[in-house]
C-alpha cells in the first residue's frame, strides 16, 4: 500500500518524477499470483489507484500501468468480479490506447459510459508506444475469455472501439493482438 501510495503521489519538482520507477516494480509484483491477489483486493483499492496513473505523461509510468493491468488479468478467471468492480476506470485504460484517433459518432458514444464516450467524441493523440497497445489488448483478451468479461466489453461498446482501432493500426504485432481478441 505504501508503494502504491508513493507511486500515485504526483511530483512537480525540478528533479523530475522520483517515483516513476515504481511502475516497473508494480509490474514485477503483479507477475506473482500473491502480488496479483493483493493488487486486486477490492478492500485495498490499489488497482483503481494504479489505473489512474495511466494518464501520466511519463512513458515509464504508462508502460508500468499497462503491464500491471495485463498481469493482473491473468487472474481474470478467478478475479473477474474484482476487475469488473473497477470497470469505470479499467475500460477507459484498456480501450482508449487502442481506439485510434477518429472522432466517434454520437450513435457509437451513446452506447458507452460517459468517461469513455466523452474521450472518444473529441480528437486525441494516438498512443505512440506499440508495446502499451499490445499489453492492453492482451489484458482485454484475458478478460473476454470469460463469458462475463465478454458481456462487460459489449456493454461499453468495446467491439466497435476495437474495430475502429484495428482499422488505424499499422504495427504487425499489435494487429496480431487485435486479431486474437477479435477471434473471440
Amino acid at each position: 500500500m505504501k508503494l502504491v501510495r508513493s507511486f500515485c503521489t504526483s511530483s512537480s519538482g525540478k528533479e523530475g518524477d522520483p517515483f516513476e520507477h515504481v511502475a516497473s516494480i508494480l509490474v514485477n509484483i503483479s507477475q506473482k499470483e500473491d502480488g496479483r491477489k493483493l493488487l486486486l483486493d477490492p478492500k485495498r483499492g490499489l488497482m483503481k489507484q494504479i489505473i489512474r496513473q495511466f494518464d501520466s505523461p511519463s512513458p515509464l509510468r504508462k508502460k508500468g500501468v499497462s503491464g500491471t493491468i495485463r498481469n493482473c488479468c491473468f487472474e481474470a478467471k478467478n478475479q473477474l468480479q474484482n476487475l469488473l468492480l473497477i470497470s469505470e476506470f479499467l475500460w477507459p485504460a484498456l480501450l482508449l490506447p487502442v481506439a485510434g484517433n477518429k472522432v466517434y459518432s454520437e450513435e457509437d458514444t451513446s452506447k458507452m459510459p460517459l468517461e469513455l464516450g466523452s474521450a472518444l467524441s473529441i480528437e486525441r493523440e494516438l498512443e505512440a508506444d506499440p508495446e502499451i497497445r499490445a499489453q492492453v489488448l492482451d489484458a482485454i483478451y484475458l478478460i473476454v475469455l470469460e463469458e462475463a468479461g465478454r458481456r462487460a466489453l459489449w456493454s461499453v461498446n468495446g467491439p466497435r472501439i476495437l474495430q475502429v482501432g484495428y482499422e488505424y493500426e499499422e504495427n504487425p504485432k499489435v494487429m496480431e493482438a487485435f486479431e486474437r481478441v477479435g477471434s473471440l
